[in-house]
């Protein structure tokens, strides 16, 4: 039984719950980045927060990250979304591409798609030869190592859903005009290649899930739930990480009285 067996798809929200949570959890993630940034507190730059986004195709990172960053002010703020590496990229080293978008102190950056790409689809498409993904596990934890040892809070979100919810997701896509374009004929192909799939990501979770870069599995089967959970656990995360680092926290109701 794999990790992905014990993700509890059953888990739901109503929208007035998802409402309360979303709206509380916001305003708090707003004052941690404001904290982060110096904007507030005792004016020193936090560390450098950086999410990372995997998952099943449509299982709602978008909708996810929409939610995350909703109500941050998007100056402060990188969203990045990567899709299949150019020619040019692809002369480089795997992680070179990424290198622009990752945060410095006091900033908050969110990727869309990241390096595990090189252990996942490169992987099971055979983009990457047995060699190069097998050793792009040592390569991304000594990555996430180092960054983590400089200061940065790393959190990486796996996104998890059924082939059955898949389904549905895909047919709706399928009949909707304004949201066909999102539906390729390389989801259809990565649907049939589920099992390889699952086989990748046990790996991945078991070989890159570490203390300095921990991997959250996503019950997101229900969208409602997989936005608050991201939002929630995204809050815990950087909290964690700035009192590993010497930073407390700001008092939301010290904040409120000021």
């Amino acid at each position: 039984m794999g990790r992905l067996d014990e993700v509890d798809l059953s888990l739901k929200l109503g929208r007035k719950e998802q409402d309360d949570r979303l709206a509380a959890a916001q305003e708090r993630l707003s004052a941690l980045r404001l904290q982060l940034g110096g904007l507030i507190g005792d004016g020193r730059l936090g560390p450098p927060v950086c999410m990372l986004f995997e998952g099943w195709d449509a299982s709602g990172k978008g909708g996810a990250i929409k939610r995350l960053t909703a109500q941050l002010d998007h100056r402060h703020v990188r969203v990045a979304s990567f899709s299949a590496p150019t020619h040019d990229e692809k002369r480089h080293h795997f992680f070179w591409r990424f290198g622009p978008a990752l945060p410095g102190w006091g900033g908050v950056a969110v990727l869309d798609r990241t390096w595990y790409g090189r252990v996942l689809v490169e992987r099971v498409e055979g983009f990457a030869s047995e060699e190069q993904w097998r050793r792009a596990y040592d390569e991304i934890v000594g990555l996430e190592r180092t960054l983590a040892l400089e200061g940065m809070v790393i959190m990486k979100f796996w996104l998890h859903i059924s082939p059955e919810e898949q389904l549905r997701r895909f047919k709706r896509r399928e009949n909707d005009p304004l949201k066909r374009w999102k539906l390729t004929d390389e989801d259809w192909r990565n649907r049939e290649k589920r099992p390889q799939y699952e086989q990748a990501i046990e790996e991945m979770l078991e070989r890159t899930d570490t203390d300095h870069a921990p991997w959250h599995l996503v019950p997101a089967e229900s969208k409602r739930y997989a936005r608050v959970f991201v939002v929630e656990t995204a809050i815990a995360e950087i909290e964690r990480g700035m009192r590993a680092r010497g930073f407390d926290p700001i008092d939301q109701g010290a904040l409120a009285r000021a």
